[in-house]
């Protein structure tokens, strides 16, 4: 491998991450990752795996990865709703110029039901700030 490897590798999880230190220094020269955490973005939450002790280090990278990915997911969230506007979209065109009556009759019902609980949301959440402000 041409680049140098990283000091750690963070495996994601669906609430973090498991946490590997990575070593190249050995006499094989093969890569090797020593389990040293698991992590919970949601609370928090460091655990060190097995007997281990975390070193300032460890941690200081943990907690600034923490961070980055915390800042990741927050865009991807934000995305996502861009992302379901423009399928909004995009549906409302069908709907007009493309859907047939038996696919209309499959969704029609799951959409005005979803875009129903939707609007409500919105407004609720509207006029509280409204309120607030």
């Amino acid at each position: 491998m041409g680049a140098e490897l990283p000091d750690y590798y963070f495996r994601v999880r669906e609430n973090g991450a498991a946490v590997f230190r990575v070593d190249t220094e050995n006499r094989q020269r093969r890569i090797e990752m020593d389990q040293i955490a698991v992590i919970n973005i949601r609370n928090g939450e460091i655990k060190p795996h097995g007997d281990r002790t975390l070193s300032p280090e460890d941690l200081a990278r943990i907690e600034a990865w923490m961070e980055e990915r915390a800042d990741v997911l927050a865009h991807r969230d934000i995305d996502d709703i861009h992302r379901a506007v423009d399928y909004l979209n995009l549906t409302t065109q069908w709907a007009q110029s493309r859907a047939t009556d038996d696919q209309l009759e499959n969704v029609t019902d799951a959409l005005l039901l979803a875009m129903h609980d939707l609007r409500s949301v919105l407004v609720r959440k509207k006029a509280d700030r409204l309120i607030k402000g």
